[in-house]
């Protein structure tokens, strides 16, 4: 992989000098300039990340979709999200934001004694080889996630922002990305401060989140596919995620005596990459089935006796995603 590395870095370097750079000297923000470098790294990761999907996820869906598109509109909002996080629009933000606050609270930590955590480190000689490393970041991080998502559909509050990516209907790959910025905030805060406090080095980390979310774009596709009745305990497939996605099955979920029609937060298939949590804890669902995917609400009146509306274009969704936090729709 080093002629591919040596072609990442010299790419990187000639968009940086050639474009960023003048711009961040004619803005004035001088004072930058290695966060910009930063920033053209996550741009071209994300510029391959799409062309991976169209030129390889694209082509499976319509090999073999599970259902016909019928909902387009719903598609290319969808892909305004994926823009928006994966070509770094979204890491800006954050790193104005949320890379300050945990810059100075790791580093008052320190300065109390408090040292952070070389996660590689563990095994002298084993885990210091770069692709060892690479996998033991990436399991704890999977791990981190896990619980991340348990949250999201566990607290009412959480729900109210996590729903907005349950309620696309029309799944495909571009349906990874549909998220309420606040939740993403969120997310991307806690996950940041872990790689901070594990010690992850930042081209680990971009290769981290750059795995994940393939791997997610690809267990969102409208792709019928599953990996095998071994394969599907190795690494999550379209189908295994679908069904967390299902009405009334993915994320909802009933007491004991309860009617299973009884909604309630709770549901299935949390993994992102692995499906070891979901085995270990009791969450997973291996059913080989491709149910439609949406909110209850969408299909079911509420308790007003009206289906829940959550938007039809980006703004609108965000905009209803903070009404439903604050219990006004």
């Amino acid at each position: 992989m080093d002629w591919f590395t040596t072609l990442f870095d010299s790419a990187q370097q000639w968009l940086f000098e050639q474009v960023l750079q003048p711009l961040m000297f004619a803005a004035g923000l001088a004072n930058f300039l290695e966060d910009g470098y930063i920033a053209t790294g996550w741009f071209l990761v994300g510029c391959l990340q799409l062309l991976v999907m169209l030129l390889v996820i694209a082509p499976l869906q319509r090999w073999r979709p599970v259902e016909p598109v019928t909902d387009r509109p719903a598609i290319r909002v969808d892909v305004v999200y994926t823009l928006v996080h994966r070509l770094g629009l979204f890491r800006v933000a954050l790193f104005f934001l949320v890379d300050p606050l945990w810059d100075s609270l790791v580093g008052t930590l320190r300065m109390h004694g408090f040292h952070t955590w070389q996660l590689d480190a563990l095994w002298p000689g084993v885990t210091d080889i770069a692709w060892v490393s690479l996998l033991i970041y990436l399991v704890a991080f999977d791990f981190v996630e896990y619980w991340i998502h348990r949250g999201q559909h566990h607290f009412r509050w959480w729900w109210q922002l996590h729903a907005l990516h349950h309620s696309q209907r029309q799944m495909t790959m571009w349906s990874d990305n549909r998220n309420h910025l606040l939740d993403d905030l969120i997310h991307d805060g806690i996950i940041v401060l872990v790689a901070q406090l594990i010690g992850v080095q930042p081209s680990q980390f971009v290769a981290i989140v750059a795995l994940t979310q393939l791997s997610e774009s690809l267990q969102h596709a409208n792709l019928r596919v599953w990996f095998g009745r071994i394969g599907e305990r190795l690494w999550i497939s379209p189908r295994f995620h679908r069904r967390h996605h299902a009405i009334g099955i993915g994320h909802e979920s009933a007491k004991p005596g309860e009617a299973t029609a009884t909604p309630r937060l709770g549901g299935c298939n949390f993994g992102v990459l692995l499906p070891w949590w979901d085995m270990l804890l009791g969450t997973a669902n291996f059913d080989l089935r491709y149910d439609p995917t949406g909110v209850r609400d969408q299909v079911q009146p509420g308790r007003q006796g009206r289906l829940r509306d959550y938007g039809s274009g980006f703004w609108s969704q965000q905009w209803r995603g903070m009404l439903r936090l604050i219990n006004r729709a």
